[in-house]
């Protein structure tokens, strides 16, 4: 049985990897590791289809390691025994462990020592944040890197690839996929490139030839291979994402039949994705401190939506997005955040105050650290004047509290309250 194209078009070298090019790209963290042949053990954490398995895959063939694929919720510490005993006789092994947010105990503590002594390369792949999932001691002894969707460029750039390799792909079939056809497989699967290449070979091998002898893949035959329409797609493949925008900019607005309208058509297209993560966005940026409960309340009905997955989602999704339209706005917090980074990055920062650096270890005191430090608990209403900000920037002001809401007027009210009694204008 022939494997999907997917698997077949898999990378042998880091060459051959599309998108992710901030950790494979020349010069970058996994190109240096590959280059200096200094290898350590990895976690690979971003949603599906978005190349962890390429990346490995390539780590292996560009170092000549051997490569060996395991699941860490299926596959047994038998199994991780068969590698292990491989890598003695062979030497190191490069394993792709999947899904390794489920790796139980036994597993664990059977796969520490083989990491330590580096007989086994492990690069663990998971859809889930390695930060809470995966175990400290595991954590401990990997580097982590996150793999982002691709983007729709990426993705026509393997399609292409996919298209034209006579050893690998499916350039033995004369196809003909239209601008249109190729733009939408580049855009609907929402940076999955393992769904647009096998939707891509099931429209190739699933069409009949015409009279001329050519396979004509056209973008109804695409939508029928992805089981999705292409409401928000066009010829240059950028609707989708104007949708996108169109969606936030009416939550923004307060127009709660556009954002209604607009989430109705992403739902269509079937993306969930962009419509969670969305949402999610908006709910910081566009709402905030206005209303702090209504970004709770938008985080659960996002955790709902993809528990329920659609066409369920949708219900959630509605009662989160009718909130956020009627809800008092505020990008203060945004905005506080971004002055300071634009501070930090200019290189306008000093030095922490000596009073406030860390005084737990033996011979601080000595050094002057921490003596001076009050300890607001001490002091009535728990707080007292005391300098927090380096001296170079001790009166910067990043906050600027709105009057939007209930709650950032109250916010802004205590703000101003202890800016002035610090002693600030």
């Amino acid at each position: 049985m022939q494997q999907p194209l997917a698997y077949r078009m898999r990378p042998t070298k880091l060459e051959e990897i599309v998108g992710q090019q901030d950790l494979v790209g020349p010069g970058k963290i996994i190109d240096r590791m590959v280059r200096a042949k200094m290898l350590s053990s990895m976690i690979l954490y971003g949603p599906p289809g978005t190349g962890k398995t390429s990346i490995a895959s390539a780590i292996a063939g560009s170092t000549k390691y051997a490569f060996r694929v395991l699941n860490a919720a299926t596959d047994t510490k038998k199994d991780l025994q068969v590698v292990s005993e491989e890598a003695k006789m062979s030497g190191t092994v490069v394993l792709l462990l999947d899904e390794i947010h489920r790796l139980d105990k036994t597993k664990q503590d059977f796969l520490l020592p083989l990491l330590e002594s580096g007989s086994i390369i492990l690069i663990g792949a998971t859809t889930e944040n390695p930060y809470i999932n995966i175990n400290p001691a595991i954590r401990s002894r990997t580097q982590i890197f996150e793999v982002h969707p691709l983007t729709p460029a990426d993705i026509k750039k393997a399609l292409d690839r996919a298209l034209n390799d006579k050893n690998k792909g499916l350039g033995d079939y004369p196809a003909v996929i239209s601008e249109e056809a190729l733009n939408f497989l580049a855009t609907a699967t929402n940076g999955d490139l393992r769904s647009s290449l096998n939707a891509l070979e099931l429209a190739v091998k699933s069409t009949p030839k015409n009279d001329q002898g050519n396979i004509n893949v056209t973008q109804e035959i695409v939508e029928e291979c992805l089981q999705r329409k292409a409401l928000n797609s066009d010829k240059n493949g950028d609707a989708h994402y104007d949708v996108i925008s169109a969606f936030q900019k009416s939550i923004r607005g307060s127009d709660t039949d556009a954002a209604l309208h607009y989430v109705g058509r992403l739902i269509e297209s079937g993306d969930l994705v962009s419509i969670m993560r969305r949402l999610l966005v908006i709910a910081y940026e566009d709402i905030g401190l206005a209303n702090p409960g209504a970004c709770q309340r938008t985080v659960a009905a996002v955790d709902a939506a993809r528990q329920l997955g659609l066409p369920e989602a949708r219900i959630p999704l509605a009662n989160a997005i009718i909130e956020l339209c009627l809800s008092p706005k505020s990008n203060s917090a945004m905005a506080a955040i971004d002055e300071s980074l634009s501070d930090i990055r200019s290189g306008n920062y000093g030095d922490v105050p000596l009073h406030l650096k860390d005084a737990h270890y033996q011979g601080a005191k000595k050094l002057g650290r921490g003596v001076t430090y009050k300890y607001p608990h001490d002091f009535p209403n728990d707080w007292v004047k005391q300098q927090y900000l380096p001296d170079k920037i001790k009166n910067a002001q990043y906050y600027h509290p709105k009057e939007n809401g209930r709650i950032e007027s109250a916010f802004k009210s205590q703000y101003t309250k202890l800016r002035k009694s610090a002693g600030h204008q």
